[in-house]
């Protein structure tokens, strides 16, 4: 993913679905697309995935065969589903944050109108 929106969002009574809910309609309301990716900080993270990041590492001969990967500057490549996106962790994207757009060759204009 190229081009998306930051989305701040520091409500500790909301879980991470919600947040990524809440930015995805913001998202669709602002750009009348629908985001499919978005990039949370490792610390945003559900707890039981986090044990499984730290065994996951950057593989450079596979990022030469992934163009997308160069562009992704995610560190622990730790990716689940929530709410129909993809999400991954990047320590680049600040805690409280999220990067929500569109990745893909549909999406190379980050979604915008």
């Amino acid at each position: 993913m190229n081009i998306g929106m930051l989305w701040f969002d520091n409500d500790r009574s909301a879980d991470l679905p919600k947040k990524i809910e809440r930015a995805s309609k913001y998202y669709y309301q602002k750009y009348g697309k629908h985001p499919n990716f978005c990039y949370i900080h490792p610390s945003l993270a559900p707890s039981d995935l986090k044990p499984a990041e730290k065994s996951i590492k950057k593989d450079p001969e596979n990022e030469l065969q992934n163009p997308e990967a160069e562009n992704d500057a995610d560190d622990g490549r730790l990716a689940f589903q929530s709410g129909g996106l993809e999400v991954r962790t990047s320590q680049t994207v600040l805690p409280n944050h999220l990067w929500i757009g569109i990745n893909g060759h549909n999406g190379a204009n980050g979604g915008h109108a």
